[in-house]
């Protein structure tokens, strides 16, 4: 899979031209966007990397990592376009609910987020990315409620699984996760790949042009 960095927008006037299909990535600060990102890319659509034998490897997903990852919350603070092969662009966008940001600059990246939502006449669909150890959360409910309010197709991806190390820790997951919502949520994990193929396979259904 070719994929490779297009431009961090900080305003919209920097958003690129519109063109092929596009994904956006919305979720809280340090949920694991970026990552999940890199590791869709490095999958190629197949669920996991492959070496030149054609084997799985782990390894792989920080070799071909686009995305900037950081440990420390409100890293992504602008619109990072990626190009995906020739039929996707995928979107990172800034998180939300990191509270250590001043009210100004949370109010610049709602303005930035939702200036992109409402105005990309190619964005196909919208990926909430929750952590699955905490589940649904308000900032979470209201990005849910403002995508049905505005006609924007949504899928949910809780990832983080490989974090639940016990059954019991995967039951009170997923009890949260449907606590607050009746739709499909794809569990996934950005470290082991599990849940990647599941993505791809709703991705790939999506209508590419007008």
């Amino acid at each position: 899979m070719a994929a490779r960095f297009i431009i961090s927008a900080e305003r919209p006037e920097l958003f690129p031209p519109e063109g092929e299909a596009e994904v956006a990535f919305l979720g809280r600060s340090n949920v694991g966007k970026s990552s999940l990102i890199n590791r869709l890319l490095a999958s190629g659509g197949t669920g996991s990397p492959s070496n030149s034998s054609g084997t799985s490897s782990n390894r792989g997903a920080s070799k071909t990592a686009l995305a900037r990852t950081s440990a420390r919350p409100g890293c992504t603070q602008a619109v990072n376009f990626f190009q995906v092969d020739e039929d996707y662009r995928f979107v990172d966008l800034p998180g939300y609910g990191y509270a250590k940001v001043p009210k100004s600059i949370t109010q610049a990246w709602k303005t930035l987020i939702e200036s992109y939502l409402l105005g990309r006449g190619t964005l196909r669909l919208a990926l909430i990315v929750l952590d699955a150890r905490r589940g649904w959360m308000d900032k979470d409910l209201e990005l849910k409620d403002w995508l049905e309010a505005h006609g924007r197709p949504y899928l949910v991806a809780a990832t983080k699984v490989d974090k639940l190390k016990t059954q019991k820790e995967r039951q009170q997951s997923r009890s949260m996760l449907r606590e607050n919502f009746a739709g499909e949520v794809l569990e996934c994990s950005a470290e082991t790949g599990l849940g990647v193929r599941e993505i791809w396979q709703a991705i790939s259904k999506i209508k590419i042009r007008q």
